[in-house]
């Protein structure tokens, strides 16, 4: 079940950004455990039941999880030790609210007869 927000979610609110940026983070890493257990699952498999011993799956999943692992880290150091929630964001008017098409000034349009 989702965390219940007292009040109207908004990003301009530190303590909702900072528990926001924290659960995408969670999902980061729930994310890379799944994956990642499923890549060395399938490269372990391989290995036991292949007749030379050799590893099976695919041979780069250590560069993979090494990848993976610096960016969760770096994702890690930024929410816990670099991102400032005590100021609010700074926001671009009607940032977000996607296509809105021009309204001309003269919507009435005359005919020559």
């Amino acid at each position: 079940m989702p965390p219940r927000w007292p009040r109207q979610p908004d990003r301009n609110d530190s303590a909702y950004r900072k528990l926001d940026d924290r659960m995408n983070f969670a999902m980061h890493v729930a994310i890379f455990a799944a994956t990642n257990s499923g890549l060395w699952f399938f490269r372990l498999l391989g290995e036991k039941t292949s007749p030379l011993g050799t590893p099976g799956g695919l041979p780069w999943t250590p560069w993979i999880t090494l990848g993976w692992v610096s960016l969760l880290v770096a994702h890690a150091v930024f929410i816990f030790a670099i991102a400032n929630y005590a100021e609010p964001i700074s926001t671009v008017p009607n940032a977000g609210m996607g296509f809105k098409p021009k309204v001309a000034a003269n919507t009435s349009k005359t005919t020559k007869q």
